[in-house]
């Protein structure tokens, strides 16, 4: 079994907002997350939860911390179950939820970083990410300095990011050619130079950190490989990930090379588990996908009932011992 984060672009609304009403254990996760924000995780929490945010959730301040507090909450509940994974890969912010549950970051740690890193990308231009079906080769014409290729994330699925007016017009350029295109839920020009300084100004911070090698196999989206010793302890490899390129798709082939294996998103939406799904070696009597949480959260039981069916999976592998989850309540009487 191997664990998926997603990130920026990945929040919802609500998302595992109904886990966190009915499971205890998560909800304790989630609230350890935003205990070490004070203040501001009290914010976090509170437009969370809310019908009408203060602060919208798309935005830098909101979507960054709340897919760092829910992957790492999910993939800790995991951990806690006693279920080793043989790897985890995060997308873009997932890889700091990685990362924090490798042992590479404390969660106040991480914690800080993220605080650090949303400052500082808060002052960046407004920008956005655009997903493209194509190749990376593909795009080729439509790029220059201020839109570039943010993401690989398979063979014919990349994304482009750049600073809003240049990203605008590579869009209408890519529409007229005929390509199908869609804005991720991005405000900021993640994974492209417009980051750069915001990147930059992050690391006085992260060279005061004693980071850690990981404790559990990380395969890194930012190299395409397993993240060694010597990666995971350099202050700029995380420090310059937000303006640096996502290579979820040569990440995700290195890590299915590994052999036959449960894909388990763990995070908002299905967006990884989609990707995972088109992959060669995921099919009928090869490796499977499926995600933690509901592919479009309500805020309901829906959140724990797409638990259960993987905690169901979990449990005919032989990866769990017993049942962690509380049972179903009964059917009331008509």
């Amino acid at each position: 079994m191997a664990l998926l984060f997603p990130g920026q672009g990945a929040q919802q609304p609500f998302m595992a907002a109904g886990l966190y009403r009915a499971h205890p254990p998560f909800r304790r996760l989630m609230d350890e997350t935003f205990e070490v924000w004070g203040t501001e995780g009290a914010a976090l929490r509170a437009d969370w939860l809310s019908d009408s945010p203060a602060v919208d959730l798309d935005d830098v301040r909101r979507a960054q911390p709340l897919l760092f507090a829910v992957d790492r909450a999910l993939g800790r509940l995991v951990l806690d179950w006693g279920v080793r994974p043989a790897a985890l890969l995060g997308h873009s912010v997932g890889e700091v939820a990685a990362a924090t549950l490798a042992g590479v970051f404390t969660l106040e740690e991480a914690a800080g970083l993220m605080a650090e890193r949303v400052a500082h990308i808060e002052s960046a231009p407004p920008g956005g990410m655009l997903a493209v079906h194509a190749s990376a080769a593909d795009m080729a014409p439509y790029l220059h300095a201020d839109v570039v290729v943010g993401a690989v994330n398979a063979p014919r699925q990349v994304i482009l990011a750049g600073s809003e007016a240049p990203l605008a017009a590579s869009e209408a350029r890519l529409r007229a050619a005929g390509f199908t295109c869609r804005r991720t839920r991005a405000l900021s020009p993640f994974h492209s130079p417009a980051l750069a300084p915001a990147a930059q100004a992050a690391l006085p911070a992260l060279t005061r950190l004693p980071l850690r090698a990981p404790r559990l196999p990380l395969v890194s989206a930012y190299t395409g490989g397993r993240l060694t010793p010597a990666e995971a302890a350099d202050p700029r490899f995380w420090a310059g990930q937000p303006a640096a390129p996502v290579l979820f798709g040569p990440a995700l082939d290195a890590l299915l090379g590994t052999g036959e294996l449960l894909l388990l998103e763990a995070g908002p939406g299905l967006g990884l588990t989609s990707l995972a799904k088109r992959h060669p070696a995921v099919g009928p009597g090869r490796s499977t996908a499926l995600g933690l949480l509901p592919a479009r959260a309500k805020g309901d039981a829906s959140d724990l009932n797409t638990l259960r069916t993987a905690v169901e999976r979990l449990l005919s592998e032989g990866q769990l011992a017993h049942d962690p989850l509380p049972s179903p309540e009964p059917a009331s009487a008509p």
